[in-house]
Formats: structure tokens, C-alpha cells, sequence
């Protein structure tokens, strides 16, 4: 297929880089020394996202946030210039599931299809061709692109409608926020009842508490390894966008609110580049410093 890749970061480059080794040709913006080996394997460098859209039949976006979207898409020399009838845009961004059924529907006037796409994962994910994948829009759009998330992807769920990808992204988002502020708080707990963390964690494995998120992270937290493999100023934005859609739907979701505005103090404190796991630093505060 000819495709476009717009978002050449540290999730899109190795995304970009599978649907190449399979075979697709693909035409790339925003193209930096980072990103140069894409050209060098046989992806073709353009000068814009319109020019992307137009020598394209199918446009993935991989970008940071709901504004970045949306110049993209439809700013100057954007992918909505360059659209014709019967083109697929993919969002495979994390954004605003409000905002994305209005994307679509712009889009859609143009005679295009559109499916949000996000994912879950991580770099290791988007590496190894493993990431979760949760899809909003058409069925016959989902059907069309499957196979390309197929080269991305383990985990691939049609979910619903246009938005619902980014519903379950969110979702997925409150689950891994809360768990990791859960795990966080009784590991702190352990350490100032005076147990030995590992060990409590240890024991936590074995019973109903076990999860991942205490596997892995509840490690990081003992071992004070915060090196980042998701940042907790972009779990902080996933975090918002939760927020910001409960207050859309008059919907209380205090516990989310709750977890966001530790976030926040983690960001103040100068924790946002650190791991999520690196919560636990903030609740440290909170209980009277690191030691």
C-alpha cells in the first residue's frame, strides 16, 4: 500500500519502520536525523503533511496531544488539503474521544474514512510489534486497515464508532493511572510500618493484589529506577483528557481527578520526565520527604 506516516516519534519511528520492513511503501513528514534510517530502508521524505496526503491512500498520524491533531489534519498544507474520495485517515494518537467525532466528521465530508486507533504499550510495545490496539469508526475502514495493524499489533479491537478507540484509551488509562497510585501507596505504607517493600511485594504477587503494574512497576518503585518508559507528564495529558470528559458528561470520576492533581505535583516537583512509577516520589513528599 502507499501510506503516509506523520509523527516520526518515539512510538511512531518503529511503527513506521515495520509497516516498511512489510513491504509498504511509505511517504514521511517531519523526517529529522532521528528518523533518517526510514529514508535510508526505502521511505520517501516530503516536504508536507499535505503532500503526504496526497501521494497516500491510507494517512496514519502518531502525535502527541488533540491540538497537534488538529493542525495536522486540517492547518495550513495539512492532510485535509491533500485528501481526495476513498482516502483512510488513522489517528493513532492518544486524544480527546470528544474531539475525534468531530474530526471524523470533517473528514468524512471529504469523502474520506476515518478510524481512531490509539494504543497501549509503550516503546517496547511499538519495538516488538506487540502494542494494544483499540479502533473507533466504520467497519468496512477497519477491515481495510487491519492488516496494517496487524503489522503493529497483537491486540486489535474494533471497538465501536468513531471515538470509542479513544474512549478505551482513556479507560485504559484510568485503569494503569489508578493501579500505579494504588501500588505506589502501599508499598509507602510497608516501608513506614517498617517492612521490607520487596518482600511485601513479594508476598503481594502471590495473592489476589498481583498485577502487572505491581510486577513491574512496584519494582521500579523498590529499586528507585525511574528511567522512563512512559512519562508521567503523558500520563498526566491522558489523565486530563479523562477529566476533562467526565466534566463533559457530568460524570464524577474522583478518584481519576484525584490521581491527576498527584501527577501535576510530580510535574511541579520536576518529576515529568521520570516514569510513571515515579509517583511514589510524590506521595513520599506527602508523607514527610524521601528518606
Amino acid at each position: 500500500m502507499n501510506i503516509g506516516f506523520i509523527g516520526l516519534g518515539v512510538m511512531g519511528r518503529p511503527m513506521a519502520e515495520h509497516l516498511i520492513d512489510a513491504g509498504h511503501t511509505l511517504h514521511l513528514s517531519r523526517v529529522k536525523e532521528i528518523s533518517q534510517h526510514l529514508v535510508d530502508k526505502g521511505g520517501k521524505a516530503v516536504a508536507s503533511a499535505r503532500a503526504v496526503a496526497h501521494a497516500s491512500d491510507i494517512v496514519i498520524l502518531m502525535l502527541p496531544d488533540t491540538p497537534d491533531v488538529e493542525a495536522v489534519l486540517f492547518g495550513e498544507d495539512g492532510v485535509a488539503a491533500g485528501l481526495s474520495r476513498g482516502k483512510l485517515v488513522i489517528d493513532m494518537s492518544s486524544i480527546s474521544p470528544v474531539v475525534t467525532k468531530t474530526f471524523a466528521k470533517r473528514i468524512e465530508a471529504l469523502g474520506c474514512d476515518y478510524l481512531d486507533a490509539p494504543v497501549s504499550g509503550g516503546e517496547v510495545g511499538a519495538k516488538a510489534a506487540s502494542l494494544t490496539i483499540m479502533v473507533g469508526g466504520k467497519e468496512q475502514a477497519f477491515e481495510r486497515a487491519k492488516a496494517l495493524f496487524e503489522k503493529m499489533g497483537k491486540n486489535i479491537t474494533h471497538v465501536g464508532g468513531s471515538g470509542d478507540g479513544q474512549t478505551a484509551k482513556v479507560a485504559n488509562q484510568i485503569i494503569v493511572g489508578l493501579t500505579i497510585e494504588a501500588v505506589a501507596e502501599a508499598l509507602l505504607f510497608a516501608r513506614k510500618a517498617g517492612a521490607d517493600p520487596e518482600k511485601v511485594r513479594s508476598a503481594l504477587m502471590g495473592g489476589f493484589a498481583s498485577s502487572r503494574i505491581l510486577e513491574v512497576h512496584g519494582e521500579r518503585m523498590v529499586k528507585e529506577t525511574f528511567e522512563p518508559g512512559f512519562r508521567i507528564r503523558l500520563h498526566r495529558k491522558d489523565m486530563t483528557l479523562a477529566v476533562d470528559a467526565a466534566r463533559a458528561l457530568d460524570l464524577s470520576l474522583p478518584n481519576t481527578a484525584a490521581t491527576q492533581q498527584l501527577m501535576n505535583a510530580a510535574i511541579a516537583n520536576g518529576d515529568g520526565e521520570r516514569d510513571h512509577s515515579a509517583l511514589i516520589r510524590t506521595l513520599e513528599l506527602l508523607a514527610g520527604g524521601p528518606r
